[in-house]
């Protein structure tokens, strides 16, 4: 039997895995990511609550839930789903990146079941909870890419993504100014591979699933990065199975 193909592109993987060492050094080549972490936490918290009603006060929502997070890196977002009480699984295309995060999850004492294994190959595994932040826009497939996160969802679950939007304004903010003096690693964005909220609902539509909110993230200058309406450079989407 021929395996499903994967949408990771090559040369992305290689360039996410040559930073595996330095991705939890909040100062390094991941502090965006490390900047970009409690505003996309507290996103999900409110999906959560939302969603699965009754657990609002308590800091383990997700007990008895199982979450899957797409491009984890070396667990940022991955390690914080563990400590809201779900079972973790954590997928990266780079070997190193996997090698960093079960060395730091373990210095954490966390149970966090990482693979170096394309999404689509994940047959008959399905999921409470689906994330993939930031990464659909390095994939060789953006279509095909949502379709398999799509399959990972369990028929009541929640899926989140965020990614940047394709507007003069992200490639300013993000390419312009974020990879010469914003700290991002040069040659980390591709501004033509960025998909618009209608792209990226359209996709979602496509493959059965149905967006049940949005939210832009943006940058004030007083408070960093917040949620708020504008969409311009970046923007969360939560999406479930269609009824």
């Amino acid at each position: 039997m021929t395996e499903p193909a994967a949408t990771i592109d090559p040369r992305e993987a290689a360039h996410f895995g040559e930073m595996a060492a330095d991705w939890w050094n909040p100062a390094g080549s991941s502090a965006m990511l490390h900047k970009l972490n409690p505003v996309r936490l507290r996103y999900i918290r409110a999906a959560i609550d939302r969603h699965w009603p009754g657990s609002e006060q308590s800091f383990r929502p997700l007990v008895g839930k199982s979450a899957l997070d797409v491009g984890c890196g070396a667990g940022l977002l991955t390690e914080p789903l563990a400590r809201l009480g779900a079972r973790v699984t954590g997928l990266d295309a780079a070997m190193e990146n996997v090698a960093a995060a079960l060395d730091h999850a373990r210095g954490q004492g966390l149970a966090i079941d990482y693979r170096a294994t394309p999404v689509e190959r994940m047959l008959g595994e399905r999921f409470d909870l689906v994330t993939s932040m930031e990464v659909i826009e390095h994939v060789a497939d953006p279509a095909g890419f949502v379709a398999a996160l799509g399959a990972r969802l369990a028929p009541d679950g929640l899926l989140i993504l965020s990614t940047p939007n394709r507007t003069p304004l992200s490639r300013l903010a993000m390419i312009t100014f974020g990879e010469s003096i914003g700290g991002i690693p040069k040659g980390t964005h591709d501004w033509g591979k960025f998909l618009t909220p209608d792209e990226l609902t359209l996709l979602l539509t496509d493959a059965g699933l149905e967006v049940v909110d949005s939210s832009g993230l943006s940058f004030d200058p007083a408070r960093r990065f917040v949620l708020s309406d504008n969409k311009a450079i970046n923007y969360l989407l939560t999406a479930r199975h269609r009824a």
